[in-house]
């Protein structure tokens, strides 16, 4: 059935009264919309309609008010005419408990003044004043008063129906009408904690307790030209001396008047030239911001970021994706024997993977690995790994398409590599989207030039390296951010992260060092993460924790407390003690604020480092996949993993499955220790890598067989051409007499 909206004026909307609650209130925040439809003499509010116990939306979106058919209405309308509401007394009650053998009725008015609680999800129940849920508060959280987190107004921390407490944050309390009005303001995208930003857990419980999420996008998206104001940059020199004739405010870009902004707050800026920068890519901060990062653990506050976009969506799919008929609408351990079937076995003449089906049986490569190998089952974590490194390699290889073939040139001083890769990544047409290319140069300027892939591997695993064993870490094995001012100031942690990023897209080595906590800091936020006593790398604070976490009595407890008063105090940790439990906040507390609170400068710089080439983004988006490279070391080479590394070309000669099995063989040999070469030998020799990439090798390695006299590596394809021979041990001996003389050459 079609009708239109009444188009007369507010006065007469408000004139005409609800047909289900029989008011005439126009207020959307508490009842939903007030519709009249002038063709069918009917006036309702939203909400009224929507909690109906008796009607569903049995039409389409554009049939009767939002899929409630007309006819349906009025039926509902006769049906709750017959009901008297428990709460005013009146008829019309067209809303019923839905808790078994309860039989009261009431307006959705009457249940939102008498405390009902409405379920705005699936099947929108509502619950009487008697049989409503409520949350559950310890004894501990019960009595004191807190700050609604919104509206910053106290609150008290009660089982009240005003008041409702967050599920994911302890100390997080909220007003309900609070609550109420920022779901209706931010929708069911934007709607989280804010305290902790956490969506799904959060929605969830609210959805429970009665608030109304709609399903529309934040308000203030709707809002056209909202956030003009916040494309306008500060464009003003703030020294106190400016020496550009044409004002303070002019700006010239690529020139020493440009003006830079403080890379702390941004609110104050500066002619290069009036703070004799050299350069754009120098560092900036204004006098404000210096003197809060010269004060010991006086950072400014971070600003709450969202989770990761991998979140779930839960508590709201009910809302999204099957909506109800009243929504709105808007085998371990077993031995296994491996078939290397020569699984990358190339045609040499289109250079086309090759079907087993288009080869005779006689050249399928087949051949069982020997005893060792084959007791060698992977682990499910093992496997699990390896899968979350197959997707971090895809990954990578897509953020890699980035990378144009206009190149930068990086000399690089291998004796001191933090300060030659430090001013190669300032320089000022660096740019980490242009192909990089290495240089390496001595002391005595004496320069070695290897423009291959191997020196960038090189380049990279030495960087890595430094980074590991730096100031700006702390820990063991698992590292931590540390705390260094001069480094701060210097902004080397944002380097860092820079490094790092550049090093996982252009085919270098992962750090493999991040411990779990920070991770999970860069990943979805510091506010979200509880850290341990493991990433404490102080032992005088490790010592200190510990006195207070194993205190067996109130007393011992107290005097671990009044022994590091001044530690506590410098913290802001310090609260009172009157029971023995009390020690567990006091230990999370400390916790807090030395891994998390402590660095969070740093943590932030880092965090902006690692956002080069959208590494971040990708991380957030692939937590479980990023942390099997950043947090665990490279899985060690094997057999199994070099044989599926390298693609065998065949050849028309036959030559190649003899070849092959020759090549599986002293596989073997290496990884049971009957060689003097081991598998990283072999894998440098060809690729100038000891280890595999995340990313992996560009070029993939390929393996030829030639007639030739001795291996060959070739570094600049990652090709190893293999010489034909008749016997097993010939090939053998050729392998490892090349393999070990050239890697011995090299390392003199």
């Amino acid at each position: 059935e079609e009708f239109r909206m009444s188009e007369n004026s507010n006065s007469g909307i408000q004139s005409s009264f609800c047909v289900l609650c029989g008011r005439t209130d126009d207020c959307p925040e508490k009842y939903g919309e007030k519709r009249t439809y002038v063709a069918h003499n009917l006036t309702v509010h939203y909400y009224c309609l929507l909690m109906s116990s008796g009607i569903w939306q049995r039409g389409e979106e554009d049939e009767g008010v939002d899929g409630f058919l007309i006819a349906d209405i009025q039926k509902e309308v006769n049906r709750a005419a017959k009901l008297k509401c428990n709460i005013c007394k009146k008829k019309g009650a067209s809303i019923g408990c839905v808790a078994p053998k309860c039989k009261r009725s009431y307006h959705f008015p009457c249940g939102i003044q008498r405390e009902c609680i409405f379920q705005f999800m699936e099947d929108f129940r509502s619950y009487c004043w008697e049989h409503k849920p409520i949350q559950k508060f310890s004894d501990k959280e019960s009595g004191g008063t807190s700050q609604c987190t919104i509206c910053l107004d106290l609150v008290e921390q009660l089982p009240l129906y005003t008041v409702l407490k967050s599920p994911c944050c302890k100390n997080a309390w909220f007003h309900r009408e609070c609550l109420q009005y920022q779901a209706l303001s931010a929708g069911i995208f934007f709607f989280r904690c804010s305290v902790c930003n956490n969506k799904d857990k959060f929605q969830k419980e609210m959805l429970r307790m009665g608030i109304h999420i709609p399903e529309k996008d934040a308000s203030w998206e709707l809002e056209e030209n909202a956030y003009q104001d916040l494309l306008q940059c500060y464009q003003h020199c703030d020294i106190k001396r400016c020496l550009c004739k044409k004002g303070r405010d002019y700006n010239e870009p690529d020139s020493k008047w440009e003006i830079k902004r403080c890379q702390c707050c941004g609110s104050r800026g500066t002619h290069l030239a009036c703070s004799a920068m050299k350069s754009w890519e120098q560092n900036w901060e204004c006098m404000e911001c210096r003197s809060i990062l010269a004060k010991s653990g006086n950072y400014s506050k971070q600003k709450k970021r969202s989770l990761a976009t991998s979140e779930k969506t839960d508590g709201a799919t009910c809302l999204l994706e099957e909506p109800s008929p009243k929504c709105p609408r808007q085998s371990s351990g077993s031995q296994r024997t491996f078939l290397l079937q020569s699984p990358k076995i190339m045609c040499q003449n289109n250079l086309s993977p090759c079907s087993h089906r288009e080869h005779p049986a006689s050249n399928r490569v087949r051949m069982s690995l020997s005893p060792l190998m084959s007791d060698r089952n992977c682990s499910l974590r093992k496997k699990h790994l390896r899968k979350n490194r197959r997707e971090v390699s895809n990954i990578l290889k897509e953020l890699k398409l980035q990378v144009n073939t206009k190149t930068t040139r990086l000399n690089i001083n291998a004796e001191n590599i933090w300060n030659s890769a430090l001013k190669g990544f300032r320089q000022r047409n660096f740019n980490p989207t242009n192909t990089i290319e290495i240089k390496f140069t001595n002391c005595k300027n004496r320069s070695q030039t290897d423009t291959s892939a191997a020196s960038k591997h090189h380049f990279f695993q030495l960087l890595m390296l430094h980074l590991q064993n730096s100031s700006l870490f702390e820990g063991s094995p698992a590292k931590n951010l540390s705390l260094d001012f001069q480094a701060v100031k210097e902004n080397l942690y944002f380097e860092a992260g820079k490094m790092i990023a550049v090093s996982l897209v252009h085919g270098g080595p992962s750090p493999c060092f991040f411990s779990k906590t920070l991770f999970n800091c860069l990943v979805y936020g510091p506010e979200n993460v509880k850290p341990a006593l493991e990433d404490v790398a102080d032992v005088d604070v490790a010592r200190t924790i510990k006195m207070i976490k194993y205190a067996n009595s109130l007393s011992s407890l107290q005097s671990a407390v009044h022994d590091c008063y001044e530690f506590l105090a410098a913290a802001g940790c310090l609260r009172p003690i009157t029971s023995l439990c009390d020690k567990n906040m006091l230990v999370n507390d400390i916790l807090i604020h030395h891994v998390i609170k402590r660095i969070i400068s740093p943590l932030e710089s880092f965090r902006q480092g690692l956002k080069t080439l959208g590494v971040l983004e990708k991380m957030q988006t692939h937590p479980d996949a990023f942390s099997s490279i950043l947090c665990h070391k490279p899985e060690r080479l094997s057999a199994e993993t070099i044989c599926d590394l390298f693609t065998i070309h065949s050849s028309s000669d036959g030559n190649t499955v003899e070849g092959a099995d020759f090549w599986m063989c002293y596989l073997q040999d290496v990884e049971s220790g009957e060689s003097v070469v081991t598998l990283e030998d072999i894998l440098l020799f060809v690729t100038g890598s000891i280890s595999i990439p995340p990313i992996g090798f560009d070029p993939e390695p390929t393996i030829k067989f030639l007639h030739i006299r001795y291996p060959v590596g070739n570094r600049l394809l990652n090709c190893l051409e293999l010489p034909i021979t008749k016997a097993y041990d010939q090939f053998k001996n050729k392998m490892e007499f090349t393999i070990r003389n050239t890697l011995r050459v090299e390392r003199e």
